[in-house]
């Protein structure tokens, strides 16, 4: 399983110089999972960087992969992570559903660099 986070959503949607590295997870879509604060996250930074239009376009694509959303079991998952690892809440959902789901996880974001089931991909200027 592979799971997107919101940094490599936002590289794919908007072209960026790593698209190609997140389009091979995200066109997987048998294999996809997404986190339901990542379309959170993701449908709010298309509305500022696109028209309203363009947003719910990228949330129907996010919706073709398996949409996990964030249940009890999950929050006291995220929460424990949270704490320990000290990650801002939507990391820690999105890890703890990667670790539910056993999914690679890949992503732009610095505070998963270097941890087990991550493929980090350093942004470009």
């Amino acid at each position: 399983m592979n799971l997107v986070d919101s940094s490599g959503w936002l590289e794919y949607l908007t072209n960026g110089p790593h698209a190609g590295l997140f389009g091979k997870p995200i066109e997987d879509i048998k294999h996809l999972i997404v986190p339901s604060v990542c379309i959170y996250e993701v449908f709010k930074k298309a509305l500022q960087l696109f028209d309203e239009k363009k947003a719910l376009e990228a949330a129907v694509v996010m919706r073709m992969g398996k949409v996990v959303p964030l249940d009890d079991q999950m929050a006291f998952a995220a929460a424990a992570l949270s704490h320990k690892l000290k990650f801002p809440m939507a990391d820690s959902i999105i890890l703890a559903t990667g670790r539910q789901y056993q999914a690679i996880i890949w992503t732009q974001d610095a505070d998963f660099q270097n941890m087990p089931g991550v493929k980090y991909i350093a942004k470009r200027s």
